[in-house]
């Protein structure tokens, strides 16, 4: 009992460290999947919740932190009774949310480790079982825990510099993009090439006759077996991993295939209220360099605001260029800045920039 007590206090402490770096690497997808949650709440529970939304951010890098400090003072054993009942907390609040989303279809992926490990609702859920029954544990044999490795000063001091830490990772992804990127519009991605499958799909066909059920590889000849149902054996790899890529302009013609030709310079905006405006000198001197480049780079704008709001908007910031409009939430998946900037080479994500992190147009043509 004592080793295995060790063993659930190790993966406890290290669980929450991960979890909370990995949304720290990601605020801004984790405060998108805050916002999530809070209109769903605002919907069935209360319009209260919709007072959250403009903080979620700020709400992100704390939790996420909060999740670190915990993990760091579960391992180094600090205060440890005291910090076991604020995770009892945390891991109720998350079991209640998981448990709601998968009950009631609400929310389709918790965001619990980011979008480096996608988790349906139940598996959400499974894992919050498994974090509580690792509490039980550890809360329950504490006795096997008496030796604390950093007491008084020297654990107030470890536990301001895991706090310093973690809010310092989380501030700095949040002011420029995240360190590592698990979205499919990631740097080195083929946008084309994921938009197919990577294979045909492949089925069986459970059939019946006379009571007797059979399953075959091809679908049956012979008309005296009914059909009973279907089932794809490669749902993942048959599946196309963007399906939602789309772009077109104010009248609704598609442009997809333009944007994924040749070189282009996207500026995205995904939203001009949100829009940070600051910076947009700098970026229209961008764009007109980028369109006399040697290197044939072709600048164009994406938005998902209404061609009204975009067109007064970009008279607003003397933004000129082709625009086009997509959908809000690919182009929030395309990049985790408002603006930002994308470099394509026939569809192939060359380098992704942060309106904090405007290159010169050298730096460009070093990428083509």
């Amino acid at each position: 009992m004592k080793q295995f007590t060790r063993i659930c206090w190790l993966l406890l402490g290290a669980v929450f460290i991960f979890s909370g770096l990995i949304k720290l690497n990601d605020p801004v997808g984790t405060a998108l999947k805050l916002e999530e949650y809070f209109e769903v709440f605002s919907r069935d529970f209360g319009s209260f919740f919709k007072l959250f939304v403009p903080h979620t951010r700020i709400m992100s890098i704390f939790l996420s932190s909060l999740e670190v400090v915990l993990g760091v003072a579960v391992l180094l054993r600090w205060m440890l009774r005291q910090t076991l009942w604020v995770l009892l907390g945390l891991l109720v609040f998350f079991g209640f949310l998981t448990f709601y989303s998968a009950a009631f279809n609400k929310v389709t992926d918790c965001g619990c480790f980011g979008d480096f490990i996608k988790l349906t609702p139940w598996q959400s859920f499974a894992k919050d079982l498994v974090l509580l029954g690792l509490w039980a544990v550890v809360f329950f044999n504490e006795r096997y825990l008496r030796r604390v490795f950093a007491r008084g000063t020297l654990g107030v001091m470890y536990i301001t510099f895991a706090s310093a830490v973690a809010i310092g990772i989380g501030v700095r992804a949040l002011g420029h993009l995240p360190y590592f990127d698990f979205l499919p519009y990631k740097v080195g991605n083929d946008i084309g090439q994921l938009m197919k499958p990577r294979e045909q799909a492949r089925y069986q066909y459970v059939m019946e006759r006379n009571g007797e059920s059979k399953t075959f590889a091809d679908y049956p000849t012979d008309s005296t077996w009914q059909y009973k149902s279907m089932e794809v054996l490669n749902p993942e790899a048959s599946r196309a991993i963007i399906t939602d890529f789309a772009i077109f302009d104010a009248e609704g013609t598609d442009h997809t295939q333009e944007v994924l030709t040749g070189n282009k310079l996207l500026l995205i905006v995904q939203g001009v209220v949100e829009a940070d405006r600051d910076r947009f000198k700098e970026i229209n001197s961008l764009l007109e360099a980028a369109a006399k480049s040697r290197s044939q780079i072709q600048p164009l704008i994406i938005t998902s605001s209404s061609p009204q709001q975009f067109d007064a908007f970009r008279h607003d910031v003397n933004l000129p260029g082709t625009y086009y409009f997509a959908d809000a939430t690919v182009l929030k998946s395309m990049i985790r800045s408002n603006p930002g900037l994308i470099l394509l080479q026939n569809g192939v994500v060359l380098s992704k920039y942060h309106y904090h992190d405007i290159p010169a147009v050298s730096k460009l043509e070093e990428e083509l």
